[in-house]
């Protein structure tokens, strides 16, 4: 599936070939903070298939707990957290952040990662108090 994105304010827009069988939500503690919610939805396109259009995001190197790397890449204007890659010159893919693409309502999840760390909460939205607008 072919999808196209970009971060809130537009100084960054990108386009990408992905499966959209392999959307996952991630309950990690690194995203959790990273996204600043309480998980966040990803989905994977590999190098070659992944375009930036126009602008140049700011990269920060995560360093995981079993030292691997990944480049989180977000726009140094609106800090619109954008993907995460691979070091340069490393083989990897993109983790496109579902929220910054425009076909985001069709990207549903299909797997839960670090589901040890999810907070409670997020397990049952629907017993929420629910209002359309603010």
């Amino acid at each position: 599936m072919k999808i196209d994105g970009g971060c809130h304010c537009g100084r960054i827009r990108y386009r990408a070939e992905i499966d959209p069988r392999k959307v996952e939500i991630c309950h990690c503690t690194d995203c959790q903070t990273l996204s600043g919610t309480a998980y966040r939805t990803v989905v994977p396109a590999d190098a070659d298939a992944f375009e930036l259009l126009c602008g140049t995001p700011k990269l920060y190197a995560k360093t995981a707990d079993d030292g691997s790397i990944r480049l989180q890449a977000f726009c140094p204007e609106c800090g619109s957290p954008l993907y995460s890659a691979p070091p340069q010159g490393e083989k990897g893919y993109f983790g496109i952040r579902v929220g910054t693409a425009s076909q985001r309502d069709r990207l549903v999840p299909q797997q839960q990662y670090w589901f040890r760390s999810a907070r409670s909460w997020t397990q049952d939205l629907a017993a929420i108090t629910r209002i359309e607008t603010e």
